[in-house]
């Protein structure tokens, strides 16, 4: 029987046990600008593409960019940010969008949604969003956290639900939590610009 992701069936509302450790060891991951794989054209076009906050300047703290994960088991594994807030205001003030989408041999899933806070500093980016659409069961609603180490060519990502069986899991999360950045970057990358938090 078929147990994809897409599997519309009485165990949908039951992540199987593979869906569970793909997710677990993995992220669901986004569609970056310019991929091409047919496997990755069933999700709405615009997950891998979050619509870019309004407003802003280049010095204020911000969380952008897609990035493919390396993967040794071949799955295609993406994320996307456009997270941000103006210098004046506060990480819970932070507005924008979150894309991610994992692909692998015989199972996929996707999510995106909207942030709902963004610390940054140095070169290192916390933020955290609700997942507004998803095919995954159970996570739509959910808060799902992530971190970004922006390290040039060399970038790293964390999740939330990097120790938990998938992010449908994790219970009254948090804003702003989120794993340590302990995934490496195969192509793309992030930017992070570093919040100057205010005096007094």
């Amino acid at each position: 029987m078929n147990r994809s992701v897409r599997t519309r069936n009485a165990d949908r509302t039951r992540p199987t046990a593979r869906r569970r450790r793909i997710l677990a060891l993995s992220a669901a991951a986004l569609l970056a600008a310019g991929a091409t794989s047919s496997a990755l054209a069933a999700s709405p076009a615009d997950a891998a593409h979050p619509v870019r906050a309004a407003g802003g300047n280049t010095e204020d703290p911000r969380l952008t960019g897609s990035a493919k994960l390396r993967r040794a088991d071949g799955d295609d594994v993406r994320f996307s940010f456009d997270a941000r807030f103006r210098k004046d205001q506060t990480p819970f003030d932070a507005r924008g969008t979150f894309a991610f989408r994992h692909v692998g041999a015989t199972e996929s899933g996707w999510a995106k949604g909207r942030i709902d806070c963004l610390v940054t500093g140095g070169k290192v980016a916390v933020t955290s969003g609700i997942v507004t659409e998803t095919d995954i069961p159970g996570l739509k609603g959910k808060r799902v956290g992530f971190s970004v180490h922006d390290r040039g060519r060399n970038d790293r990502l964390g999740y939330s639900w990097a120790a938990t069986a998938g992010p449908w899991e994790t219970k009254d999360l948090p804003k702003c939590v989120s794993s340590a950045p302990f995934e490496t970057v195969e192509s793309g990358g992030f930017t992070v610009v570093p919040w100057e938090r205010p005096e007094g």
